[in-house]
């Protein structure tokens, strides 16, 4: 293709985007995002305070810190839907300081919040998390994960860890003959 053949191309999907009707439901999100988002700043802020007074404990030892994260689940969801929509993007241009740049970079920042934040019960009941989690925990090298000598008696672990210390040149053949006389 052509350079002035892509871009019409590219105008005439813009134009089919501005074709589609922009219903009630779709303008909702737009607003709901902007609610949501200054909510989430009070929460944030409300709960900062609270932990102050509960002794000064960190934000994610608070009893409910878990809320905090539903209500960032439903902004980004609420995000993800309206960059879903293009014929959105004019009014989230008029709604939005930056428009729709500044409306995807603060989604995937909270959608980073997010993921940095999600507790392994959270984990478990999103299949795809869990999925990602899987692929993750697959790539694992199992030759360096320390728990691999998990379930063996006392005797077969100071050995092992006596033999990776030898391997690795922080003790002598005489150190692990004492070692293991003990």
């Amino acid at each position: 293709m052509e350079q002035n053949e892509i871009e019409q191309s590219g105008n005439a999907n813009q134009q089919n985007d501005a074709n589609i009707p922009v219903t009630k439901e779709d303008l909702w999100y737009v607003d709901n995002y902007l609610v949501l988002r200054d909510y989430y700043d009070r929460t944030i802020s409300r709960i900062a305070a609270r932990c102050v007074r509960m002794g000064n404990i960190a934000l994610e030892e608070y009893p409910f810190y878990s809320y905090i994260l539903d209500v960032l689940e439903e902004i980004c969801d609420t995000g993800n839907y309206i960059l879903s929509r293009k014929q959105l993007y004019p009014y989230v241009e008029r709604k939005i300081a930056g428009g729709v740049a500044a409306l995807q970079k603060n989604v995937n920042l909270y959608q980073q919040e997010l993921q940095n934040n999600s507790s392994p019960e959270m984990i478990k009941q999103d299949p795809q998390e869990l999925n990602k989690m899987k692929e993750v925990l697959g790539q694992i090298d199992k030759s360096v994960d320390p728990t691999v000598g998990a379930g063996m008696n006392m005797d077969d672990v100071v050995n092992k860890l006596l033999e990776e210390a030898h391997q690795k040149g922080d003790i002598t053949e005489e150190d692990n003959d004492d070692a293991q006389d003990r």
